[in-house]
């Protein structure tokens, strides 16, 4: 297995690795796993692996879990099936820098991600390293946030665009989830800035040494919110991948947020994603 660095502080592609293998053998699986702690995203050509061999080997990292609006591959458990087509219009919801499903009390590990057919050009993703976004921010903000909590919610994101009935019951099925905004990441011990388009607001802001006759002091919570929140932005944070059909992606969930550029549509782009349960952050 060669590893080659695709940015100084995130991203690397492995060559002359078959993740059929990997999903089969110990110590491949487990220099995988060491690289993906390094680098917090990995990327794969030509991996030209079944669904059953896309779902054995995510589920070496841990249990598989299902999405309750995109649902799965009724074959393949734990297998989203994320086709976008011609029916897709092009103003449809698609994406914006987060963390999958932190509206989740235990958000997800991590995921495995292969593309199966897109356009010639775009629909590219991003992905940010979080860690290093916290680790950037100055003092005074890292002293405000720390001990902070904030809310996620499904309600606010994949709920806005449904029916009142059916987006309350959503949410009484997934109700909002609160989390630290910085996190510790359970197997590096790292600081993760965790908060992200999932996050509608602080729960315990609000506090006599932040607010003076019910108004925040400035910057005040939603604008700190919204200041955290763009780090993801920052390009010296990022990697861009170019996909091509079997190309996978492997990530760390608990300390990257990414972004499915929507710049391709009216072409088709079909993936296939194993995400894998994570543990409740703290």
């Amino acid at each position: 297995m060669r590893v080659e660095k695709l940015t100084a502080h995130i991203g690397a592609e492995l060559v002359d690795v078959d993740l059929a293998e990997a999903a089969r053998n110990d110590d491949l699986f487990g220099a995988i796993h060491a690289e993906l702690l390094k680098h917090k995203v990995l990327f794969l050509r030509n991996q030209l692996i079944s669904k059953g061999d896309h779902v054995d080997f995510a589920h070496r990292f841990g249990d598989l879990e299902d999405h309750p609006v995109a649902g799965s591959d009724p074959d393949h458990p734990g297998l989203v099936c994320i086709y976008k087509d011609l029916n897709s219009p092009p103003d449809f919801y698609e994406n914006a820098w987060h963390c999958d499903a932190t509206w989740r009390a235990c958000p997800p590990m991590g995921a495995v991600l292969r593309y199966i057919e897109g356009p010639a050009v775009g629909g590219d993703t991003m992905w940010a390293n979080m860690v290093k976004a916290y680790a950037d921010l100055p003092d005074h903000i890292k002293e405000t946030i720390d001990g902070l909590y904030a809310r996620h919610s499904i309600e606010a994101s994949f709920g806005a665009r449904m029916p009142i009935e059916k987006r309350h019951a959503l949410k009484a099925q997934y109700p909002d989830a609160e989390h630290p905004v910085v996190r510790t990441h359970p197997e590096t011990g790292e600081k993760v800035l965790f908060v992200n388009s999932f996050t509608t607001h602080f729960t315990n802001f609000h506090a006599p040494e932040n607010v003076r006759y019910g108004q925040d002091y400035a910057p005040g919570g939603a604008n700190l919110l919204h200041y955290l929140m763009g780090r993801a932005a920052i390009p010296e944070y990022q990697v861009r991948w170019r996909w091509e059909p079997n190309s996978v992606a492997i990530w760390d969930n608990r300390s990257t947020q990414h972004y499915a550029v929507m710049d391709y549509w009216p072409a088709v782009r079909k993936m296939e994603r194993a995400g894998i349960i994570g543990d409740k952050p703290f």
